[in-house]
């Protein structure tokens, strides 16, 4: 909660955050909040989620993502690329997914930052090679401004 209320980069959340036994509480809403490393131990199917976004970079392959659905889960996407799991991106290729996979890819931000521009260049104009920069937000393995702290700096 400390952690989301005040941030270097964006500021001091401007509402009410608080903890409240293993749930957090923000503006009234409570969101269930899990510190599980096994993602085969969250109870998925007790909180009515039958879609699951894995995000942690870590399980992005389809036999470590699978382990949502032993939590209950019934369909899981990975917010990265995976080396097996297929991959669809919304305006390029997501008409081809028929339902049958349980866990599938939806690429990196990059991608689909790019491959819907470039689907539309490709099959108008036509794309003989590209060259592309992109400008990224910090992720899981990098250092932030703020990381975890037994002191309360700000509060």
């Amino acid at each position: 909660a400390y952690m989301l209320k005040y941030d270097s980069t964006h500021g001091i959340f401007n509402g009410e955050i608080k903890q409240e036994g293993n749930d957090l509480v923000i503006n009234g809403k409570t969101v269930k909040f899990y510190t599980e490393r096994d993602p085969a131990a969250i109870p998925w199917k007790e909180t009515g989620a039958d879609y699951v976004v894995e995000s942690t970079g870590v399980f992005t392959t389809t036999d470590k993502a699978k382990a949502h659905l032993q939590g209950g889960a019934k369909k899981v996407i990975i917010s990265a690329p995976s080396a097996d799991a297929p991959m669809y991106v919304m305006g390029v290729n997501e008409k081809s997914y028929d339902g049958s996979a349980d866990v599938i890819s939806n690429a990196s931000c990059t991608t689909n930052c790019l491959a819907p521009l470039a689907k539309v260049i490709n099959d108008k104009f036509g794309i003989v090679e590209g060259l592309m920069t992109t400008v990224h937000s910090y992720t899981a393995t990098q250092k932030t401004v703020d990381g975890p702290s037994a002191k309360d700096w700000r509060g």
